[in-house]
C-alpha cells in the first residue's frame, strides 16, 4: 500500500469555516474516488511549537491510483482551497508491502459457549 501523508500550516487569519469548508470537502473525497483506500484527516490537539494545523493520511493500491487522485477534478478543488488558508504544506509518500492472510483460522469462534 502507498501511504500518502499530508502535514498544514494555516494562515494565522484563516477563519473557522474556512476549516470546516475543508474538512466537508475532504469528507466527500472517498465517496467520490475509488482510488482511496484509507482515509484520515483531523485538525492538531497538541498545539506545540512543532505542530502543525492539519493532517491527512490516506493509503493508495499504488503510485499510479495515487496519482490519478491527485489529479482528479474534486480533489483539485480541495488543492484550491489549500493554496488560499495555508501557509505551508509537507508531505510523505511511502510504500509498504502488506499480505492479508490466504485463510483465517477455521477453529470453531463459539467452542467455549457451547451449553452441555
Amino acid at each position: 500500500m502507498l501511504h500518502h501523508i499530508v502535514m498544514m500550516k494555516f494562515k494565522p487569519d484563516t477563519p473557522t469555516e474556512d476549516i470546516d469548508r475543508l474538512e466537508e470537502m475532504l469528507d466527500a473525497l472517498p465517496d467520490k474516488m475509488i482510488e482511496i483506500q484509507t482515509y484520515e484527516f483531523g485538525r492538531d490537539i497538541v498545539h506545540s511549537d512543532r505542530s502543525y494545523d492539519f493532517a491527512l493520511v490516506s493509503g493508495f493500491a499504488n503510485l499510479e491510483t495515487m496519482q490519478r487522485y491527485q489529479t482528479h477534478p474534486e480533489h483539485l478543488k480541495v488543492v484550491a482551497l489549500l493554496r488560499t488558508i495555508c501557509d505551508d504544506i509537507r508531505a510523505v509518500d511511502f510504500d509498504t508491502e502488506y499480505t492479508l492472510p490466504q485463510a483465517l483460522d477455521e477453529a470453531d469462534r463459539f467452542d467455549g459457549f457451547k451449553m452441555p
